[in-house]
């Protein structure tokens, strides 16, 4: 079985870095991609994918994009759940991403983030915090959820 997916398109905002119980790195971000064909108006339509991005390559993702980046991204689709606040269940289908490629150049990438505003949205876990994600709502990774 096949579970590839490669994606060409910009961020829609800064990448959004947390850390888990135990200190990894795990980013969101979501990535704007145009479609090959135009609508009824000759206009371009575009689609939002969520992605995530772990440990090392998350940080470094981080560090070196920001909104409106041009990059690529390869990784497979997969599909989470978690019950909400009101006790709904919510479904989540997702990139989690393997490699990506910065597509501009860096005076490009600094000019934007200058036009920007270059923030850094990471958030370390506090020295004796147990839980990092306990004041946003719908996230509760715990260490047993983990992929790997």
């Amino acid at each position: 079985m096949i579970n590839r997916v490669v994606l060409t398109g910009r961020l829609t905002k800064d990448v959004e870095v947390r850390y888990t119980q135990s200190g990894v790195a795990v980013g969101s971000f979501n990535l704007a991609v145009q479609r090959t064909f135009k609508d009824a108006n000759g206009e371009r339509e575009s689609d939002f994918i969520n992605a995530v991005i772990w440990r090392k390559a998350a940080e470094n993702f981080a560090n070196f994009t920001g909104k409106g980046a041009l990059v690529a991204i390869e990784g497979r689709l997969q599909t989470r759940n978690y019950e909400n606040n009101a006790g709904q269940r919510v479904y989540v289908t997702e990139v989690a991403v393997d490699n990506f490629s910065l597509l501009e150049s860096k005076a490009e990438s600094e000019h934007r983030r200058q036009q920007n505003g270059a923030s850094n949205n990471q958030q370390r876990p506090q020295q004796g915090s147990n839980n990092p994600f306990q004041d946003q709502q719908g996230v509760d990774i715990l260490d047993d959820d983990m992929p790997f």
